[in-house]
């Protein structure tokens, strides 16, 4: 009963005559383009791509050429290459960590908290000079920790530079207090 649908086009005669009318083909193209127009593709950021494709690959390639560079030396003994690993008091155990970010928050919030007037100002400069020496000596602190290894000369120079600067600042609060409290007392009378 079924038939292929081949066979049966096979047999059924062909019929030539059959023309399309005249502009059939331009009309079915002209109602193409309406149901599917052309999208054309903007280059308006053409340049930017490629711009920014030329950007992340001089960015990779100096990552890995700096990282090729940073790669370690079989000569060095490793012991000396684990001392060159920390950067601060911190990074030696968790315990220091929360000592220092103790201390350096404490100064920070104490520095945010002094209010500098002209008046007061020869006095403020006083104290950030002696801030700034503690601060160079602190830093020199952490150079000899990376030199030398964690040791508890050291660390323990480190702990008090952090307690002389906080003093430091304390004593700046109360210098100034006492400055503002002189103040009033000189303008009341």
């Amino acid at each position: 009963m079924g038939q292929n649908l081949k066979d049966l086009f096979k047999n059924q005669p062909k019929d030539e005559s059959v023309k399309m009318s005249e502009g059939h083909e331009a009309r079915f193209l002209q109602k193409l383009d309406k149901a599917l127009p052309e999208k054309k593709k903007s280059s308006r950021f053409g340049f930017l791509n490629i711009a920014a494709s030329v950007i992340v690959l001089l960015g990779l390639s100096y990552g890995a050429f700096k990282y090729s560079n940073n790669t370690d030396n079989p000569d060095e003994p490793k012991e000396e290459m684990a001392t060159k690993d920390i950067k601060t008091m911190g990074d030696i155990s968790p315990d220091l960590k929360k000592v220092e970010d103790y201390y350096l928050a404490s100064i920070n919030l104490e520095l945010s908290k002094v209010k500098l007037t002209p008046q007061n100002k020869d006095l403020v400069d006083g104290y950030i000079a002696r801030l700034k020496e503690l601060n160079t000596e602190y830093d020199n602190l952490t150079i000899e920790l990376n030199e030398n290894g964690p040791n508890e000369d050291t660390l323990d120079a480190l702990i008090d530079n952090l307690k002389f600067r906080l003093n430091l600042v304390m004593r700046l609060k109360e210098k100034l207090q006492e400055f503002n409290a002189d103040k009033f007392e000189e303008v009341s009378i």
